[in-house]
């Protein structure tokens, strides 16, 4: 059986090509797109990741508005800047970076998010609409995942899902988005009675635990999708999966890690945020 290796690299250029041309377009009817990008503090990892958003953003043709608060900022004054880029023009998708301090509630800072600049489905109303079926605009992660699925054509139609892990950025949308797409899903969690027997039985895993080697290969049928969402640090320094690499060897298709589902999360971000620039032809 020959394997397949699902690369994000080739996946995210055909949408950073797409998503050039639709910049391109909106600049010369005199529209230019811009991404916000809110932190709270300084956390390492946020403003890591931050900035190289940023950069993807400004080279695909967005601009970007950094707006940093102190991490000794309060509620108010991180639901004001919130409300600030709400009502700015000029800013078309907001992002809030993850953890914020601990007297920040994130649960409020999501609900302040105006649903249209909303770019991970953080907003109540967004959440609301995937659950209802209504919106495809699902957190970026589990949308890189079908993403990828799509570029190499495996379909998910009439298929068993695993999806293991339940968290509100990955677990539960990607269900919710596969049951759009007539996917049979089961989602696996720490509680699971028999887990290894339910992963046994699925056509595909995505999985989205944390746990650096969670997935083993006696676990798996032969053939199996697999889809690794987990980025966990090696002892030695750089990153895993969740997914043990002594499991590709079981499966017609696996994403590597690192170079699979994280390289496609920012293009989905930019996706996102030009997802009404058809708007702006429209009423030109």
């Amino acid at each position: 059986m020959t394997t397949l290796i699902m690369q994000g690299k080739p996946v995210a250029a055909v949408y950073r090509e797409c998503l050039q041309a639709k910049l391109a377009a909106a600049k010369a009817q005199g529209t230019q797109v811009t991404l916000a990008i809110l932190t709270v503090g300084d956390d390492p990892a946020s403003q890591i990741y931050r900035d190289r958003l940023a950069k993807t953003t400004e080279s695909v043709g967005a601009a970007v508005r950094k707006l940093n608060l102190p991490a000794a900022s309060t509620q108010a004054e991180v639901l004001a800047a919130v409300q600030q880029l709400n009502v700015d023009p000029t800013v078309r998708g907001i992002l809030p970076m993850m953890p914020l301090p601990k007297q920040i509630n994130e649960r409020a800072v999501c609900a302040a998010l105006a649903p249209e600049k909303d770019l991970d489905c953080l907003q109540p109303v967004n959440c609301g609409l995937l659950y209802l079926g209504q919106s495809k605009w699902g957190p970026c992660t589990p949308r890189a995942c079908l993403a990828i699925l799509d570029y190499y054509k495996v379909a998910v139609a009439g298929k068993h899902v695993v999806v293991i892990g339940r968290s509100n950025v990955v677990g539960k949308p990607v269900a919710l988005l596969l049951l759009q797409r007539n996917a049979t899903v089961t989602i696996c969690h720490s509680k699971t009675a028999n887990l290894s027997a339910i992963i046994k039985s699925a056509d595909v895993v995505i999985a989205a635990v944390g746990r650096a080697g969670f997935v083993k290969p006696d676990m798996l049928r032969d053939g199996v999708i697999l889809v690794d969402v987990g980025i966990n640090a090696r002892p030695g320094g750089g990153i895993t999966g969740d997914i043990d690499p002594a499991c590709y060897a079981k499966a017609a298709a696996y994403t590597p890690v690192p170079g699979g589902v994280g390289v496609v999360c920012n293009m989905m971000v930019l996706e996102t945020l030009t997802r009404n620039l058809e708007e702006v032809k429209a009423h030109a």
